[in-house]
């Protein structure tokens, strides 16, 4: 029973990381990147770009392995350990930066932003424990 509901709340996990990146393919234009980042260099720009790239081919690949791998993320193996640990780590920091390091004063105001961020730090909060609680399953 314990393993069975893990199981499905780890699926559902990469489901909504994969959902994940798929709303944040709308981000850069509700947050005018392209017009944010005219007034940078272009180098600075490029950085930019590569680290966003990096991080949403990162969410895509968390939730791709959990979808096919949900099996193998959960057998208790050290790769299986590793992987749940590193990937808690990724949202607990995640849900850190969000909360102390975000300077969101100038973020856009309305519902809208409203509740796309609350619905942000909901997903970072669920999937921060969800990983968690496969890493302490796996190293019970």
């Amino acid at each position: 029973m314990y393993l069975s509901i893990l199981y499905y709340l780890m699926f559902f996990a990469g489901l909504v990381q994969i959902g994940l990146v798929l709303g944040s393919l709308v981000i850069p234009k509700l947050l005018n990147w392209k017009g944010e980042l005219e007034k940078t260099s272009l180098l600075i720009r490029q950085i930019f770009w590569t680290y966003a790239g990096y991080i949403l081919v990162i969410n895509f690949s968390f939730g791709l392995v959990t979808l096919i791998g949900v099996h193998e993320l959960l057998d208790k193996s050290f790769l299986a350990k590793c992987v749940t640990i590193f990937i808690s780590i990724y949202w607990i920091s995640r849900i850190l930066v969000q909360f102390f390091y975000f300077d969101t004063s100038s973020a856009p105001k309305g519902l809208l932003y409203t509740f796309g961020e609350i619905t942000l730090v909901v997903v970072f909060f669920f999937l921060a424990i969800i990983y968690s609680w496969a890493f302490i399953y796996n190293l019970i």
